[in-house]
């Protein structure tokens, strides 16, 4: 499993004064969507972030899918989600420098892909954001390095989601408290959706863990 170079949505920024560079948001869609779909939230972002999107490399739902759907939206296939993992940190690897500062966004079947994604290779990411999203409950060799490593993660949802059950939801957040520093809002009435509310308390998160040099 590879994915797509060709369909990464980057916004670039001039580079920072220092050897560093600009800190990056790798941003993950949901089931059946694509890779410019999370590209609208940018706007509302702190802008110092250089941003890549990426195209899941499943074919679902009129769209892309970054795993195949288990017996309910919050359960991934565990071999899927694992071998999209695999695909995303070698397009990492291939095309971001070793030294940059990640955060990976997700939405979603997204969000499940970050959670993944930190548990996975905890020393690549600076933190992590999961928006409506949940987690492979099976275990996984690389938690305690996360736990030891805790990271901060801003987790946001809805109480009103139709799509992800409540338990899948206390499910990623319960693990998330044990294994990072968790930022967590949820937000009355919101469905399955990203809020302004939830913005700005993103971009309040994003200023704090990797501040503009």
């Amino acid at each position: 499993m590879t994915l797509n170079s060709d369909a990464v949505v980057w916004r670039r920024q001039p580079a920072a004064s220092s050897d560093t560079p600009r800190p990056l948001l790798l941003l993950m869609h949901g089931l059946g969507s694509h890779e410019n779909d999370l590209v609208g939230l940018l706007p509302h972002l702190p802008q110092y972030f250089e941003a890549a999107s990426l195209r899941a490399p499943k074919v679902d739902m009129g769209g892309y899918a970054w795993f195949s759907r288990g017996p309910s939206p919050g359960t991934p296939d565990p071999q899927d989600i694992e071998q999209a993992t695999d695909a995303v940190l070698s397009w990492l690897n291939a095309e971001v420098p070793q030294n940059t500062p990640i955060i990976p966004v997700g939405f979603s079947q997204g969000g499940a892909m970050v959670t993944h994604l930190l548990r996975t290779a905890p020393e690549k990411f600076r933190a992590g954001v999961v928006l409506s999203g949940f987690r492979s409950s099976e275990p996984h060799p690389g938690d305690e390095a996360l736990a030891q490593r805790q990271l901060p993660v801003f987790f946001g949802r809805g109480d009103a989601d139709p799509i992800v059950t409540l338990d899948r939801f206390l499910d990623a957040e319960h693990w998330l408290e044990t294994h990072t520093q968790l930022d967590l809002h949820i937000y009355p009435g919101l469905p399955h959706a990203v809020s302004g509310e939830e913005l700005t308390d993103l971009s309040d998160f994003l200023l704090n863990v990797a501040p503009d040099s």
